[in-house]
């Protein structure tokens, strides 16, 4: 079983397909919040996060963690809990792996999970958007579940994205190409840029994702115009 399917809820169910399981969910009455994190120190921060949410008892989260996101949720430290613990956390109902788009073989008239995630979310909100996504993104790639997510987008719902990636990365001059596609040419992007402190590595400069309750507080403005 995958992770969806076996913490759905946070409970232990029969299987279901996971893109059955979140198209059944779409008109359930709740707001809709898409969380997704990428391959960066700063999906530490989504636990936070997502925990911050606790007192919104009609919100619903899903969770999208890509592979290189996994690296930095896998129980090495107290910051850094399990991937199985996430859907144990208030309100989420469910986290989605690469492995789930296809885990059972399509056939047609068959759910589709990340048309289904897009046709379910109100907002998807990146945190932290990596150096790699951005440019996956900005590029039009889609080679997995976010990506795909990402490029199958409905332009008249927001995303709201964090970059998080070394200084000397955010200062080189592609990143500022494609942070302008972002801010400037796609309207539907919120970018709310990394701000400046010692980074992981040691490095002090801009670099940094966006101080997580700041992020939070600009999700939940959004959330309540919906």
């Amino acid at each position: 079983m995958t992770m969806a399917t076996r913490h759905e809820a946070g409970v232990q169910r029969k299987y279901r397909n996971p893109a059955a399981v979140v198209s059944d969910a779409i008109n359930d009455g709740k707001k809709h919040l898409l969380l997704a994190a990428s391959g960066s120190v700063a999906t530490i921060k989504l636990p936070l996060i997502i925990s911050s949410f606790e007192n919104h008892p009609n919100l619903s989260i899903r969770v999208i963690l890509t592979k290189a996101a996994t690296k930095f949720l896998a129980g090495q430290s107290p910051e850094q809990p399990t991937i199985s613990s996430l859907p144990s956390l208030p309100n989420v109902d469910g986290v989605y792996l690469d492995e789930d788009e296809w885990i059972d073989p399509w056939t047609r008239h068959s759910n589709i999970l990340h048309i289904e995630l897009r046709r379910w979310a109100h907002l998807l909100a990146i945190v932290p958007m990596s150096a790699n996504l951005l440019a996956k993104a900005t590029g039009g790639l889609c080679d997995d579940l976010l990506t795909n997510v990402i490029r199958a987008w409905d332009v008249k719902r927001a995303i709201i994205a964090a970059p998080a990636m070394n200084q000397m990365m955010w200062h080189h001059p592609i990143t500022a190409k494609q942070v302008a596609i972002l801010a400037e040419e796609w309207d539907w992007f919120e970018m709310l840029s990394p701000q400046v402190k010692e980074l992981a590595c040691g490095d002090v400069g801009q670099g940094a994702m966006r101080d997580w309750h700041e992020i939070v507080a600009v999700i939940e403005e959004r959330l309540a115009s919906i």
